[in-house]
């Protein structure tokens, strides 16, 4: 999918905010760990921190643990959360080592939060879904081709957003702050952008 980034500044992708938290300690030393394994490769450094979070920070949905997270060192501290938490946490491990990353969604039953990762040497985008797989979800690091946890299904009233943002949006992060557990937290992501 071809994204229309907010801005032509390419720093604000790698910029570090209240969320994107990367000059955090814990993000610090989880990045340099991931790095240690690479030889320096982007491409490869990117891959690691891509299946870090998949793998290894559950989707609070898949397994009922409803502590909700948003900034990307609470995720990584607190080994889970949803999709958004977990893009901001995958999105500061890129930016930590300097890969350029945003933001980017798709409306299903809610909405649904992705990033998109620029390797240093490339001027395309490419959307990655670091949701975490399970039966029926195959999401990939794929740097040729998309290969996310969902298709959409414009006839369900679902669609991709083009829309490349260098922060989270706003009511992602109200509802992630906000909500006091997953009923409270899926009404306030039953929203388009």
């Amino acid at each position: 999918m071809k994204l229309t980034p907010v801005t032509a500044d390419d720093s604000a992708y790698l910029a570090a905010d209240d969320v994107v938290d990367h000059t955090h300690p814990l993000v610090r030393e989880t990045a340099a760990r991931l790095r240690s394994g690479t030889d320096g490769d982007a491409a490869a450094y990117a891959r690691a921190a891509y299946e870090f979070v998949r793998d290894t920070i559950p989707h609070s949905a898949d397994v009922e643990d409803w502590r909700i997270t948003c900034r990307a060192s609470d995720v990584l501290a607190q080994r889970i959360g949803i999709c958004h938490a977990k893009s901001h946490a995958l999105v500061a491990l890129l930016r930590a080592e300097g890969v350029p990353a945003g933001f980017c969604y798709q409306k299903l039953n809610v909405l649904h939060g992705l990033i998109a990762v620029r390797l240093p040497d490339s001027r395309h985008w490419v959307r990655q879904d670091a949701r975490g797989n399970k039966p029926g979800v195959n999401a990939q690091f794929r740097l040729d081709r998309e290969q996310l946890a969902f298709p959409v299904w414009p006839e369900k009233g679902e669609c991709d957003y083009p829309v490349l943002y260098s922060e989270p949006h706003p009511v992602v992060v109200r509802a992630l702050r906000q909500a006091t557990g997953p009923a409270r937290l899926w009404q306030l992501l039953d929203t388009a952008l």
